[in-house]
C-alpha cells in the first residue's frame, strides 16, 4: 500500500536529489515541524520514495512524498519516539501508527471522492481531509521526518509487526496517542466529538510518572526513548505556568481576537475523566466567554500551546498560576508510559491492551 504524504507547503519548495545506500532519495529544506506547538522549528530532511509538487490555488506549493506503507511506518516510529527505544515499545507504536494511517486514509479518500472541493482553502495543509495527499507529516497527523532518525531497531519492529493493526469488533481502531498523560488517560469525547469510543476510555497510568522521575534523574535509558527536541520538555508530567492578568489579556487577544479587558478569573466548567478541561469560562472586565474543547483552550492560554488542558488555576492578586499535568490530549497511548512499561518488561501486546482496553491485534494489511 502506497501513501501520499504532504511534507510542507511554501511559496517555493527547495529540494535536491540525493542517495543513500545506493538508492535514490531527495532532500527538502526548511521543513517546519511542531507547527503551532512549543517545539516549532525547521529542519532539513531526507526522504526515500518519490517527490511530487502540488500547486495550490493560492500560488503556494506542497511537497508530496509517495512512499510504501511499511517504509512510512518505519520513519514514523523513529520520529514520534527515538528508534533507540525498547523494541516492544517500537512494535506497539508500529501497530498503532499503521492502524491510524490506514483508518485516516480510508476516511480522507472517501471524503475527497464524495466532495473533492470541500477542503480547498488557502492551502492543502489547512484542510482536515488533505486534498491531494493522504496524510501530513507533522503532529496534526503523525510525525514523519523521513530518513533522518531511522535505525535498524525500527526496521526490526516494523518487520515483526508487518501488516498488523489494532481492531475492535472487526473495525480498525482510531489509535490516538500523545507524549505523556500525566497520570490518567482521557476519554475521546473530552477532546473531539461527543461520542463513546469503547477502546478509548480513561485508565490510570502510573508508568509515565515513573518515566518522569527517570527523566528528572537524567537516566539515559529513558532519554534514549525521546527525540532530542522532546528532551527539551522534561517537565511534561507536572508543570506550572505563571501569567499576570495583563499578560494573559494580551495572549488571549492575540490568540482569540477577543479583548476580554483585565482578566478576572479562569473557571473550568467541564472536565473529562482525567481532569482535562473541555470547557473553560474566561471572565474579563469587558467580556466573558466560554471556550472549548481542549486544544482550543491550550492554544488560547499560551503564545504557543499549553502542554495540556489538565490544570488547576490559582490566583494571587493579579497573577494567575496554572498547575498542570501531562503533555498532549491524553487519549489512547501515553508514549512515556508505554516506554516505561517496555523498560519494565511489558510486551507489545500488553502495552496495547493496557491503553486500548478491549482492542485486539489483527493481520489485516497485505
Amino acid at each position: 500500500m502506497n501513501l501520499r504524504i504532504g511534507i510542507l507547503t511554501a511559496p517555493q519548495i527547495r529540494w535536491e536529489r540525493s542517495s543513500r545506500n545506493g538508492k535514490p532519495t531527495f532532500i527538502l529544506h526548511d521543513v517546519r515541524i511542531g507547527i503551532g506547538f512549543h517545539w516549532d522549528r525547521r529542519q532539513t530532511q531526507e526522504f526515500a520514495g518519490e517527490l511530487s509538487i502540488l500547486r495550490n490555488p493560492n500560488g503556494t506549493q506542497t511537497a508530496i512524498n509517495t512512499i510504501d506503507m511499511e517504509d512510512y511506518i518505519t520513519s514514523v516510529i523513529s520520529s514520534e519516539m527515538s528508534a533507540h527505544s525498547p523494541l516492544e515499545l517500537l512494535k506497539a507504536h508500529a501497530v498503532i501508527s499503521r492502524s491510524w494511517a490506514v483508518r485516516q486514509c480510508m476516511n480522507n479518500r472517501s471524503q475527497s471522492s464524495s466532495n473533492p472541493s470541500a477542503a480547498m482553502g488557502t492551502s492543502a495543509f489547512e484542510s482536515g481531509g488533505h486534498i491531494g495527499f493522504d496524510l501530513c507529516a507533522d503532529d496534526h497527523c503523525q510525525r514523519y521526518e523521513g530518513l533522518r532518525s531511522v535505525h535498524p531497531r525500527a526496521e526490526e519492529a516494523v518487520e515483526a509487526t508487518r501488516g498488523q493493526v489494532l481492531t475492535y469488533d472487526g473495525e480498525i481502531c482510531d489509535t490516538r496517542f500523545y507524549k505523556c498523560c500525566g497520570g490518567k488517560t482521557e476519554i475521546f469525547s473530552t477532546c473531539w466529538e461527543n461520542k463513546n469510543v469503547p477502546y478509548l476510555q480513561s485508565v490510570e497510568c502510573p508508568y509515565c510518572g515513573r518515566a518522569a522521575e527517570r527523566l528528572q534523574r537524567g537516566e539515559q535509558v529513558i532519554l534514549d526513548c525521546l527525540q532530542a527536541y522532546d528532551s527539551e520538555t522534561l517537565d511534561c508530567h507536572d508543570w506550572q505556568v505563571t501569567y499576570t492578568a495583563q499578560e494573559l489579556q494580551a495572549i488571549l487577544l492575540e490568540k482569540t481576537g477577543i479583548d476580554f479587558g483585565t482578566i478576572r478569573s479562569l473557571r473550568p466548567i467541564e472536565r473529562g475523566a482525567s481532569g482535562r478541561i473541555s470547557l473553560l469560562e474566561i471572565v474579563g472586565d469587558k467580556r466573558t466567554e466560554r471556550i472549548g474543547k481542549e486544544l482550543k483552550i491550550r492554544r488560547a492560554l499560551s503564545r504557543t500551546c499549553l502542554y495540556s488542558s489538565w490544570f488547576d488555576v490559582e490566583k494571587r492578586e493579579d497573577v494567575f498560576i496554572l498547575n498542570g499535568h501531562g503533555w498532549g490530549h491524553g487519549v489512547g497511548l501515553c508514549q512515556l508510559g508505554a516506554a516505561e512499561m517496555a523498560l519494565e518488561g511489558a510486551t507489545c501486546r500488553e502495552i496495547l491492551c493496557y491503553y486500548y482496553p478491549g482492542a485486539e491485534i489483527a493481520n489485516r494489511i497485505a
